[in-house]
């Protein structure tokens, strides 16, 4: 099992959600997640204790973010391609993937992560550089990473176990 899927595990991620998730809404307010969490965490600073309602109500939004939009109405879009790219990328130990689409996402997703440690970092010691250059290695990585799932998706959208994401 991919770690990838044990996140999704993790999320409860089923197909509906995953649809939902399709919705480019959902895919673009996703974007918001690290400033939602960067804004609650600093806000010790400001408010305090009260910082951890806004923390909450951040970890909330990762959660719920996913489920809220409809299906949407077309997935003929970027986005939507990025999502079911996702999922193909999450079932690769099941339905292997090109061998050309192995390792950029790997290396995608730890630039991703790289610039997610100096956001926290930032975060951490009140640094706004450390956040704001970790915040655009992040961003990078992660909406490079969803652009090559869509280039997987087209690559693989023929396959039959696919079939649900066409409409």
């Amino acid at each position: 099992m991919t770690i990838e899927r044990k996140i999704g595990m993790l999320f409860r991620m089923n197909e509906e959600t995953w649809m939902r998730h399709s919705n480019p809404w959902s895919v673009i307010t996703r974007n918001t997640v690290t400033p939602m969490l960067v804004l609650a965490f600093w806000s010790r600073v400001w408010i305090g204790g009260y910082s951890l309602i806004a923390i909450a109500l951040s970890l909330i939004w990762v959660y719920v973010n996913p489920r809220i939009f409809s299906p949407p109405k077309s997935t003929d879009n970027w986005a939507s391609k990025g999502v079911f790219g996702e999922r193909m990328w999450l079932n690769r130990d099941k339905i292997p993937v090109p061998e050309y689409h192995k390792k950029l996402p790997n290396i995608l997703s730890i630039i991703s992560g790289i610039g997610f440690i100096f956001v926290v970092w930032g975060v951490y010691a009140l640094e706004i550089w450390p956040v704001l250059f970790g915040g655009a290695i992040q961003f990078t990585g992660k909406l490079w990473f969803i652009d090559r799932m869509v280039w997987l998706y087209e690559d693989m959208k023929h396959l039959p176990e696919y079939d649900k994401f066409r409409h």
